[in-house]
């Protein structure tokens, strides 16, 4: 199996209602298969945004490819400066194909 690492800016939706939560930067890491075909997806992203958003939520991401996939997150660290709104880092879980 290969890793194929995508790195760049995108957007996240909730799941449900695919209504924009946010802009992101994004890192995905995509397995392959042997064959070359996508086993499992997973990364890490940023929101552009200073939002709030559950753990464990389902959400779409879709990528500056116009790619999409449906994806859990997981906050990991507070990126909070003083006196400027908190960005977080969040891993993200892939639970469907990018398409």
């Amino acid at each position: 199996m290969a890793t194929h690492v995508t790195r760049g800016k995108g957007r996240l939706y909730e799941a449900n209602s695919e209504k924009l939560i946010s802009a992101v930067s994004y890192q995905i890491y995509e397995e392959l298969t042997i064959e070359g075909t996508l086993e499992r997806w997973w990364g890490e992203l940023t929101l552009t945004d200073s939002v709030r958003i559950n753990d464990g939520d389902r959400y779409v991401i879709e990528l500056d490819d116009n790619r999409k996939g449906r994806c859990s997150l997981r906050r990991r660290i507070n990126k909070a400066v003083i006196l400027v709104p908190p960005r977080f880092f969040y891993l993200l879980q892939g639970t469907e194909p990018l398409r």
